[in-house]
């Protein structure tokens, strides 16, 4: 048995379940029915993978930083699955060819979705236009604001996107939103989780759709250096593109690292690091809290990992032991984002830019000519180079 696999139907470990009103049951029900038709039936894998192949691009290349290797010490080999190369620029496309295919078989005709760096949001709505379904995507104020390019985007792709006004107007408020809606219109709608967070069957059926990141990784560096990792490093928010590539790793001899956002002096996103185990949005898992037990205010110059919960499997995976999760402040996360533009000539996005921070930091701690490192480039950083201008001007 996998480490992160749990006893009863829902669970890693202690966390997971489904802790929603009685309104979302029948159809968090008919999702865990489809998904398991889907999964037997051997069409639906054959459609999926033709998508992934012909409109994404996968397999996505695992490409060599040499500068990258050089400038942080020249011991250890880093290579960075890149998953930026993807249709729309990130990890978000492989889970949303996924869960339309799920909704057009539940004979769906709308899409909702939350989105916060707006990547998930963008995936959306390009699925929703290649299966011609109407699509609503929430954003939080603040995030449309400063991933302005991805809200023309989500519109140039027909859909419609929502602006969430009420609390921190960031990815918990989309999200809050979203589910608002669905409850609203179950009959009509899927609505299309972005990240590996929410009550079961979406943390797993998410996992299952990114597993294509890890399973991916494994047989290229097999090829390219005919061994495993001795380290796989992913950003971690609500945890999607991490626990995809880290599927091929749990029960292997690798070292796994999540990276959280420890943010500034205004905050942090770091509810693994700093946060107590509580229900958010459908699950039980760890989640930043104040001294009420009321769900904290999170912060991060990620718009992607300004969420203050995580996914249950990773819950059940730092209690294990089996990942180690750590933090890096926003400013080491932009001397990540600025080493790999100017190394390496590809601009990450602020989210993996914590990653690439990391490998930096635990390289500085001292490396041999042993250590092969994989870091998941989970997307571009096209959709932050306005906030990064504005940041780097303060």
């Amino acid at each position: 048995m996998s480490v992160s696999e749990g006893s009863s139907r829902g669970r890693f470990g202690g966390y997971g379940g489904q802790y929603v009103p009685e309104t979302l049951m029948s159809c968090l029900l008919e999702l865990e029915k489809h998904y398991a038709s889907a999964k037997a039936d051997p069409a639906f894998g054959t459609e999926l993978q033709k998508l992934l192949r012909e409109y994404s691009g996968r397999p996505t290349p695992l490409y060599f930083a040499g500068n990258l290797s050089r400038q942080y010490g020249g011991k250890a080999r880093i290579y960075l699955k890149r998953e930026d190369l993807n249709h729309t620029g990130a990890h978000k496309i492989n889970n949303c060819l996924g869960q339309v295919l799920l909704a057009r078989r539940m004979k769906k005709q709308r899409i909702v979705a939350e989105t916060g760096a707006g990547q998930h949001g963008v995936a959306a709505a390009t699925v929703a236009a290649l299966f011609q379904m109407e699509c609503t995507v929430y954003m939080g104020e603040v995030d449309m604001e400063r991933q302005r390019p991805n809200v023309l985007r989500m519109e140039l792709l027909g859909a419609e996107v929502v602006p969430v006004l009420t609390g921190s107007r960031t990815l918990k408020d989309a999200t809050n939103g979203a589910i608002r809606d669905w409850v609203t219109n179950v009959e009509s709608t899927h609505y299309i989780l972005g990240s590996s967070v929410g009550p079961h069957p979406y943390p797993t059926l998410v996992r299952d759709f990114q597993a294509v990141i890890g399973q991916e990784t494994r047989e290229q560096i097999l090829a390219a250096e005919g061994r495993f990792p001795t380290h796989v490093i992913a950003c971690v928010g609500g945890g999607s593109n991490a626990i995809g590539i880290f599927s091929a790793f749990l029960d292997d001899d690798v070292r796994l690292f999540g990276v959280e956002a420890g943010g500034s002096i205004h905050g942090h996103a770091a509810s693994l690091s700093e946060g107590l185990p509580g229900v958010l949005h459908g699950a039980y898992s760890y989640l930043l809290q104040d001294d009420d037990g009321q769900v904290a205010m999170a912060h991060s110059i990620a718009p992607g990992l300004d969420y203050p919960g995580v996914g249950p499997e990773h819950s059940s995976l730092k209690d294990s032991g089996r990942v180690t999760y750590v933090r890096v402040t926003d400013q080491d996360a932009l001397g990540g984002f600025s080493d790999l533009s100017k190394l390496e000539g590809i601009l990450p996005a602020l989210e993996p830019s914590h990653a690439v921070a990391f490998t930096r930091q635990l390289l500085a701690n001292g490396a041999d000519g042993a250590d092969l490192i994989v870091i998941n480039l989970s997307g571009r950083g096209d959709k932050d180079i306005e906030s990064i201008e504005e940041m780097l001007k303060s």
